[in-house]
């Protein structure tokens, strides 16, 4: 039994440091580009537009309706197609209370006089000892707090995202990656989320507050991070031990 609990948290221990290993010794490598949903919905983006022939004389026109054309739209609209997303975070916070309380209790209680029984009782206590002040509490509390949090963010980033699903609404599902590395360490960029068509604007970008559910990640990997990070064990210890 103690065998094999040693094999499941060795082969634990191994998986979780599985993704340190692809950089030891060397830069980390990027994620394939042609594995994830934005390949995806540019190489299956869907059934062709049907559109009709035009005339000859507005095949070299510069006014046609086209996309392709001067002034053409080139907004994102379906699946594959590709926006711009402006990530200008630049926000603070800051929040402090402070709470006291204080109380304080005396209770006190005498026989003196309850059917000559003191006096009686007195007589064989010994010397110094009163039932006079048979019962006397007194209690005091006092608590107080003070609590505070400040945050501080910017952040200002550029990403192409890709239209990976058209909902039926007409809402544009979108998801970005950005990988850049530099010596061993990677960082990555991650967006992801739903927009309105009418909210892109006519140089097909859109800001982040205007995408709902957004999800945006900015972090890294590389032999940098992996020193910023505990081990696994103690992360481990950490969520197991109650002190």
């Amino acid at each position: 039994m103690k065998k094999t609990t040693l094999i499941i948290v060795g082969l634990c221990a191994g998986l979780a440091g599985c993704g340190r290993m692809d950089h030891i010794g060397k830069a980390p490598d990027f994620t394939p580009a042609n594995r994830g949903p934005e390949h995806q919905a540019m190489v299956f983006a869907g059934l062709p537009e049907t559109t009709t022939r035009l005339a000859p004389h507005d095949e070299a026109s510069l006014w046609s309706g086209s996309r392709r054309s001067l002034l053409g739209d080139r907004r994102a609209e379906k699946r594959g197609d590709i926006m711009t997303v402006v990530i200008e975070i630049d926000e603070k916070a800051e929040i402090s209370n402070a709470t006291s309380r204080s109380r304080s209790g005396s209770e006190s209680l005498g026989l003196p006089q309850l059917f000559g029984l003191p006096q009686r009782v007195n007589e064989k206590m010994p010397e110094g000892s009163s039932l006079d002040d048979a019962v006397s509490i007194s209690s005091a509390s006092d608590s107080s707090g003070d609590g505070s949090v400040r945050r501080n963010e910017k952040l200002t980033l550029r990403v192409a995202a890709t239209v990976t699903d058209v909902l039926p609404n007409g809402v544009l599902s979108i998801e970005g990656l950005q990988e850049v590395r530099v010596n061993y360490e990677i960082r990555e960029l991650v967006v992801s989320g739903y927009v309105r068509p009418e909210d892109i604007s006519r140089m097909n970008e859109i800001t982040y507050d205007k995408i709902a559910s957004a999800r945006i990640s900015y972090g890294g990997r590389g032999q940098i991070s992996d020193m910023q990070q505990p081990r696994v064990g103690q992360q481990v210890l950490d969520a197991v031990l109650p002190f």
